[in-house]
């Protein structure tokens, strides 16, 4: 209905570029699966899986699980994060829960109460552990 699929049933080509979004004020109880970027002002209770980007913006908060490319956090969020390449932490975020990613990006003032696996590029070598209040 809103997006055209080729033939073969995946997603044409016309979405990428395009950001769905959910304002403040709005709250979802399930689970979001998007083709395309997603920029989320309200609220989330579930699960979010994208091969794109999220943004949960400075009023949004997500309790659940997410599962994306790179993610842009200025907001909330509680649950288990699985990012495939870059996580941006805002200085406004606050963090819970576990957090897989392959980069992390974080600005001074963000709360990150989580256990982080940071992916390597070289499966020879065992991912880095970083845990709530442990410094490097």
């Amino acid at each position: 209905m809103f997006g055209k699929k080729n033939q073969d049933g995946s997603p044409s080509t016309e979405m990428f570029g395009k950001t769905n979004r959910i304002v403040e004020g709005t709250i979802i109880k399930g689970d979001i699966i998007s083709q395309a970027d997603f920029r989320l002002d309200g609220e989330l209770q579930g699960n979010f899986k994208s091969k794109g980007k999220l943004v949960i913006g400075l009023a949004g908060s997500v309790i659940g699980n997410i599962t994306c490319d790179t993610a842009d956090i200025e907001g909330k969020f509680d649950g288990k994060l699985d990012i495939s390449d870059l996580l941006n932490v805002k200085a406004t975020a606050v963090i819970k829960g576990e957090v897989n990613v392959s980069k992390l990006s974080m600005e001074a003032g963000a709360v990150f109460m989580a256990t982080c696996v940071m992916k390597t590029g070289n499966t020879n070598s065992a991912p880095m552990m970083i845990t709530e209040g442990e410094k490097k």
